[in-house]
């Protein structure tokens, strides 16, 4: 009996495992790679922070019963309290209104300059890794050229040039941090451009922008949208880094790092007025690089393993 049952039971094994593993590729890439990203949990509690915070700077400044820039507010220089929760500026502003549309501001210019950085380089890289040739060599030693450059003094140098617009202030952030982005999408394209996917479009016809951009171009997806991923939170932290030198986006205009600007001075006294739109900024590039790792795994189409 144990003998004849024995087979029986390893060949329903085996009919289970192969039905298993039938099952797991017959699922979308999309839904694999969701299903992979929810259970990386850092990713997933990253994400709902970020969009948290996102709607939460348009929320809150349209139910506050205070404008961004309405002086007398409050008290100056009042603490934390439960009129003001982040208390008030030195002049009764209210800190709360001011630090959410601060992030209003900062979301939009971290939006354009990921997107800007994203086309531009993926534009730039598509071409480089494609052509080859004399057409990669030039690309290439521009985007070198651009690496190499002290970026901060670039920027500083930029922002006084051209001023300190939120649009501005992107554009040029943007114009100095494409390279990286090129450098993935140009590798990418020097190992797609030779599979056989390619070399059948080449053979039915297809014109060069076409297979660019319509056959391998999707298959950077993934490394394209971490990196615009991880833009997002560099971007935030130049913007900050160059509102802080008082280089940045100017008053009246409120982006959280013109506002660490502003309670530099009074950090002793006042820490509050400095850790609340600081914390923001560390909380949004936290959770960034934090999304950023968990899509890079989720995206990997060679991992099956999930956390």
């Amino acid at each position: 009996m144990t003998d004849v049952a024995t087979p029986r039971v390893s060949e329903t094994a085996a009919v289970l495992i192969e039905a298993e593993a039938i099952t797991t590729e017959a699922k979308s890439w999309s839904r694999q790679t969701w299903e992979r990203l929810l259970h990386h949990k850092l990713a997933v509690v990253a994400a709902f922070i970020l969009v948290f915070l996102t709607i939460s700077f348009w929320v809150v400044p349209a139910l506050s019963p205070y404008s961004f820039d309405q002086v007398g507010a409050g008290v100056p220089r009042q603490a934390p309290s439960a009129k003001h929760w982040f208390g008030t500026d030195q002049i009764g502003r209210d800190l709360m209104t001011r630090v959410f549309t601060g992030g209003q501001f900062s979301i939009r210019i971290a939006a354009l300059v990921a997107i800007t950085t994203t086309v531009i380089g993926a534009v730039i890289g598509a071409i480089s890794g494609f052509f080859g040739g004399w057409i990669d060599a030039t690309l290439s030693w521009v985007t070198n050229m651009v690496l190499v450059i002290p970026a901060l003094v670039i920027l500083l140098v930029l922002a006084l040039r051209f001023g300190s617009g939120p649009w501005a202030i992107a554009f040029i952030i943007a114009a100095l941090s494409w390279p990286r982005i090129s450098r993935i999408v140009r590798g990418l394209f020097l190992s797609y451009k030779e599979q056989d996917f390619v070399h059948a479009a080449r053979a039915a016809g297809a014109r060069p922008g076409r297979i660019m951009f319509r056959h391998i171009l999707p298959n950077t997806f993934g490394p394209i949208m971490v990196e615009t991923t991880l833009n997002v939170g560099a971007a935030i932290i130049i913007e900050s880094t160059l509102s802080f030198l008082s280089l940045g986006v100017q008053p009246p205009v409120p982006t959280l790092g013109n506002l660490m600007n502003e309670a530099k001075g009074a950090i002793d006294s006042r820490a509050y007025e400095l850790l609340f739109p600081g914390g923001i900024v560390t909380m949004i590039s936290l959770c960034v690089n934090f999304l950023g790792d968990g899509l890079r795994d989720a995206l990997d189409p060679t991992s099956r393993r999930t956390r």
